[in-house]
């Protein structure tokens, strides 16, 4: 079936996802293959000590980014877009969004960049003996009540972003599992929230007196191909500012940013793995056993129908790298030249490879905000050396990429060296694999393993959520969501596969050692640097 046709039928699916920097949105035929795009850029704020972004940028950003996949279909295929065969939406997962009985959202949306709540991550870590890391929703809910604010008391449900749209264009308050294991922990066996921990959550907090249960408030879990509702009329318009778009479209679960990026790479299997890497970055392993221990540097989350996940997140990766090109681009303007910002980074990229293994000698930090894993609650972007360190642009620029692998390489140690879990290798998909070769051979000898870059693999979220939402959709009955990605998406999937090179795993790990050295330089910016 043509790309025209497919539209026409509404034999499509679309994926919009809310990233750190850009909502993209993907249209897909019945072959998997995208065929409409759109996009709209924006930047969280720091408002009063919180990274955020308002409901009027949620909304114009969803609205401008469906508007521009509508363009785009009109432009390629001359027809207006008025129905698809399925929707599903993902964002950035955890942070806290909480509402009253008025649906009024009560404070600012904090995303999952905010590093504000320590007490609560550590306080809950010890009650449930399991990691809850200061981004997650549950860690934002009980350090409200730890400081005893007076929203708290009037909680009516909490969310993450992803929840949020869902629930307004659909009218149902509930998410994927992948997203709600950002919320709170999850029972794999169960496959909805954790019941034990809930009754030692429900327990901790009763003197407070709050009318709700944390069940009450949470949205309701469900796993990847199952039904999560239908377009409202009021949601098509809240999407549509056209009125194009008909409602009665189903919608599958809403995603986080994991669950979108292990489907966009087929690794939702156990001993398989992937790692974005963007504006943050993170790796994730699908895991045969439990971890022996409790990690404060790893996240145990779920892959879209629930299997348990261990993921090494970094707040920070190439928001400073893209600091730096900003910089070396106006030095080309200024000297009466100009070059295209892809073939930029792809060049300055390709000079890394040129560096010292371990880059020199150099030293940097790609903080602009705090990192859990290496213990920091503020970043300063920074960049230091001996004196007799060779500073020379390729060794710059290497240490520049290496160091935005840094806490993600702390993170992933643990899980192999420590917990000896078995990898066979791991996808690669976001920004940082555009720079084709040379982001992939420095990824390998960061992570030790062979990375894997599929053809798809610029699609990303977007791409992996129209994949989610078409799984709902055209499953055949008793379908694993591993043999619809297998033996349909994935069958005759092109990619990349690179071994690391020895002399690059031994220059990181070098690197790596005088990186963790130089943490307390780190630590001292954000004290003197106010």
């Amino acid at each position: 079936m043509d790309a025209k046709q497919a539209i026409l039928e509404g034999k499509t699916a679309l994926g919009i996802e809310f990233g750190s920097t850009r909502i993209k949105a993907v249209l897909t035929d019945e072959d998997f293959r995208p065929i409409a795009n759109g996009a709209h850029s924006w930047e969280n704020r720091l408002e009063n000590g919180v990274w955020t972004y308002s409901l009027d940028d949620i909304w114009k950003g969803l609205q401008d980014c469906y508007a521009g996949l509508a363009s785009d279909v009109k432009e390629k295929y001359g027809t207006e877009l008025t129905t698809v065969g399925s929707i599903g939406f993902s964002a950035m997962m955890h942070g806290y969004m909480v509402f009253n009985d008025r649906d009024e959202l009560m404070v600012p949306f904090r995303t999952w960049r905010n590093t504000i709540t320590g007490e609560a991550s550590e306080k809950l870590t010890k009650l449930f003996k399991f990691h809850i890391p200061q981004r997650w929703s549950v860690a934002h809910l009980y350090q409200s009540a730890l400081e005893g604010m007076d929203h708290v008391k009037d909680i009516k449900y909490l969310s993450t972003l992803a929840g949020y749209v869902h629930w307004k264009l659909t009218g149902v308050k509930a998410v994927g599992i992948g997203e709600a294991s950002g919320m709170f922990p999850i029972d794999p066996d169960t496959l909805d929230y954790d019941e034990n921990m809930i009754k030692l959550f429900d327990e901790d907090i009763a003197s407070k007196g709050y009318p709700w249960k944390i069940r009450d408030i949470l949205p309701k879990v469900l796993v990847a191909g199952e039904s999560a509702g239908n377009l409202t009329e009021e949601g098509a318009k809240l999407l549509d500012v056209s009125g194009k778009l008909q409602s009665g479209i189903p919608l599958c679960p809403a995603e986080g940013d994991a669950g979108t990026g292990m489907t966009a790479t087929n690794a939702v299997a156990p001993r398989t793995g992937n790692v974005s890497a963007g504006t943050s970055c993170f790796a994730m392993v699908v895991l045969e056993n439990n971890l022996k221990d409790v990690y404060d540097e790893l996240d145990i989350v779920t892959t879209p129908t629930g299997k348990p996940v261990a993921m090494a997140h970094c707040n920070n990766c190439t928001s400073d790298l893209n600091a730096w090109v900003g910089l070396f681009d106006e030095v080309i303007k200024l000297a009466g030249a100009d070059i295209d910002m892809q073939q930029l980074y792809s060049k300055l990229f390709a000079k890394a490879l040129e560096g010292e293994s371990d880059g020199g000698g150099v030293l940097a930090y790609n903080y602009l905000s705090g990192e859990h894993i290496t213990h920091l609650d503020e970043g300063r972007p920074l960049v230091t050396r001996m004196p007799d360190a060779k500073l020379t642009l390729a060794n710059f620029m290497r240490v520049t990429l290496f160091t935005a692998l840094g806490a993600l390489k702390t993170g992933m140690n643990i899980l192999i060296r420590k917990e000896n879990v078995r990898v066979e290798k791991i996808t690669g998909h976001g920004g940082w694999f555009n720079a084709k070769g040379s982001g992939q051979r420095i990824m390998a000898a960061a992570l030790g393993v062979p990375v894997e870059v599929m053809e798809t693999a610029g699609e990303g979220g977007p791409w992996g959520m129209a994949i989610l939402a078409d799984y709902m959709r055209r499953k055949a009955e008793g379908e694993t969501l591993e043999d619809f990605l297998s033996k349909r998406v994935f069958a005759d999937a092109k990619g990349e596969l690179m071994a690391p090179v020895d002399e690059d795993v031994k220059g990181f790990d070098a690197f790596l050692e005088r990186y963790s050295a130089g943490l307390p330089i780190e630590k001292a910016a954000t004290e003197y640097l106010k």
